[in-house]
């Protein structure tokens, strides 16, 4: 299955990129790296990752690396990550 990174998804990994790099540019392009690794495993298990549960949509779902939360949506043909959050932060409706 293909996987698709949504142009928010790409802003959100840099965010967090970029802070992290403030303290630590090494930590944070190996916290890129397990991020990309996370999500390739999707490609053949994309149903891996639970229901996010701020939805009530079995298409919407999450899987987590580290302290963080990435949110994809399966379609027929692809995946498309949605958005990366910390674990402490709850998804907003803006965020699908």
């Amino acid at each position: 299955m293909k996987i698709i990174w949504t142009e928010f998804a790409i802003k959100k990994l840099e965010e967090y990129a970029d802070f992290i790099a403030l303290d630590n540019p090494s930590a944070a392009l190996n916290w890129v790296k397990n991020m990309q690794k996370s999500v390739n495993k999707l490609k053949n298990f994309s149903e891996f990752g639970r229901k996010v549960p701020e939805t009530n949509r079995t298409n919407i779902r999450e899987i987590l690396e580290g302290n963080y939360r990435i949110i994809y949506k399966i379609d027929e043909k692809r995946i498309s990550i949605l958005t990366i959050r910390s674990c402490r932060q709850l998804l907003s409706d803006n965020d699908l």
